[in-house]
């Protein structure tokens, strides 16, 4: 399988699984997308408010030693053109992860610069999720460790707004 573990793999499979699952929750309701005993596919209606500021962490902000991807998970979903703001202090930073396995790993070799350590202050650093793809951010300080184990890390998939 090219070089990957089935242990690898199967980590791969679920967190893509996660991510789709995550992305489409609480679209309609509870019972989305089906309404009633009615079980034919129903669309959702369309989302009457515009892109949100999201700051990344609520009143905890981007900091160490916070699960990021928890707080993800449950301030979902996220969609195109919303604004994620970091704000933090001058020992954090903000990089975009290539892919699924520089995420896991916390591997920054590959990693894009969107925020250095002064650009957190005031109003934050803002990134806009602008295509539906899967977005991984991370903390680069100190060698990785603040994505390790100060668990400066999370994925959003933003999802369309409207699906007409």
């Amino acid at each position: 399988m090219g070089g990957f573990t089935f242990a690898q793999v199967l980590v791969l499979i679920i967190a893509t699984a996660s991510m789709l699952v995550v992305s489409t929750a609480n679209r309609g309701g509870p019972h989305w997308p089906f309404r009633g005993h009615d079980h034919r596919f129903h669309q959702p209606k369309c989302e009457d408010q515009g892109p949100k500021k999201i700051i990344v962490g609520g009143s905890e902000q981007w900091r160490f030693n916070f699960t990021y991807t928890d707080w993800a998970l449950k301030n979902g979903p996220f969609f195109i053109n919303d604004t994620l703001v970091f704000k933090y202090d001058s020992r954090h930073s903000v990089y975009l992860l290539p892919d699924l396995w520089s995420f896991l790993n916390c591997d920054l070799s590959r990693a894009k610069l969107l925020g250095n350590v002064t650009q957190g202050g005031g109003k934050g650093f803002e990134y806009v999720l602008q295509e539906w793809k899967p977005y991984y951010f991370a903390c680069g300080e100190h060698d990785g460790i603040h994505c390790n184990l100060g668990q400066m890390k999370f994925f959003v998939m933003p999802m369309l707004r409207c699906m007409v």
